[in-house]
């Protein structure tokens, strides 16, 4: 996805909202945004992808704050809150014994639903606090986007990469019907820390490892995959995989400059700008197949 002009706001807004969370020293926050802005000034192109640009003004906030991990407590509190509302996922999804498809789109569903745990993004506004309402609500309503169906065959060897810390908890529901049907999962998480996005630290404290195949990592702390960055064994799972699962916005703004595929999109729409991309409204839930036959 290319950079558009909303981009710019939002992402100083977001490097506010960080610098926040990691120091209370006003003149230094000002300094970052400062810096920031003018790494924003420096790359801003509508040609331009929007994560790696924004992979580039995080990098510049971490270095100036520096703090390498200013989400590091956030990300405790997301994962906590996470794990109380995950019994109710869980007996939302196998409730009624339902088939493998009605099964596997309940997953889904779960773990497109718990990409609302996002902290940070202008005008969207994500708590622990109000997690468990907006859960319910989202999955009462179901996906807006549903291609399930078609990636239910797909599943032999998934590629499946995360986002979030709390939505990681969530994916290991579709980790579990994968299984159920067969499949191989090689699960990518980042390869540092970069907002509230999962790494291989919390892979291994949810001992989420023992419910995949294998791990491989993006190869750095960029925002979403940037190919240039990624290690060539990710390159050649994606290229060799029956299904990629790509979670997040950031994600799908990296993955979609390319033709790898197919490629299912799960995501809630929370940015205009992604929706716009995507052909969709902002606020959906969507699990979208690309690049498929």
């Amino acid at each position: 996805m290319k950079m558009n002009p909303r981009c710019t706001y939002c992402l100083l807004s977001r490097v506010h909202f960080q610098s926040k969370l990691s120091t209370d020293d006003e003149d230094l926050i000002s300094k970052t945004i400062k810096e920031c802005l003018e790494v924003v000034t420096k790359y801003y192109n509508p040609e331009a992808v929007s994560a790696s640009v924004a992979t580039k003004v995080h990098r510049k906030c971490y270095e100036v704050l520096k703090d390498n991990d200013p989400y590091d407590v956030t990300k405790k509190l997301i994962n906590q809150a996470a794990l109380k509302v995950l019994p109710v996922a869980k007996e939302k999804i196998y409730e009624n014994s339902p088939d493998n498809g009605e099964l596997f789109r309940r997953a889904v569903l779960a773990s497109v639903v718990a990409n609302y745990f996002d902290f940070g993004i202008m005008g969207f506004e994500a708590s622990e606090d109000k997690f468990e309402a907006a859960f319910r609500k989202y999955f009462k309503h179901g996906l807006d986007v549903d291609d399930t169906p078609k990636m239910l065959g797909l599943l032999q060897d998934t590629v499946y990469i995360a986002d979030n810390c709390g939505e990681i908890l969530f994916d290991t529901l579709v980790f579990d019907i994968i299984k159920k049907l067969g499949g191989k999962i090689t699960l990518v998480v980042r390869g540092g820390p970069i907002l509230t996005d999962v790494t291989l630290e919390e892979i291994k404290e949810f001992e989420i490892d023992k419910k995949v195949d294998r791990i491989l990592t993006t190869g750095s702390n960029a925002v979403g995959v940037l190919v240039e960055e990624a290690p060539a064994e990710l390159l050649k799972a994606m290229k060799d995989s029956t299904l990629i699962i790509s979670k997040g916005m950031a994600n799908y703004e990296t993955l979609s400059e390319h033709n790898f595929g197919p490629i299912a999109y799960m995501l809630l729409t929370k940015c205009e700008c992604v929706a716009e991309d995507l052909g969709l409204e902002q606020g959906l839930s969507v699990a979208k197949l690309m690049n498929y036959p």
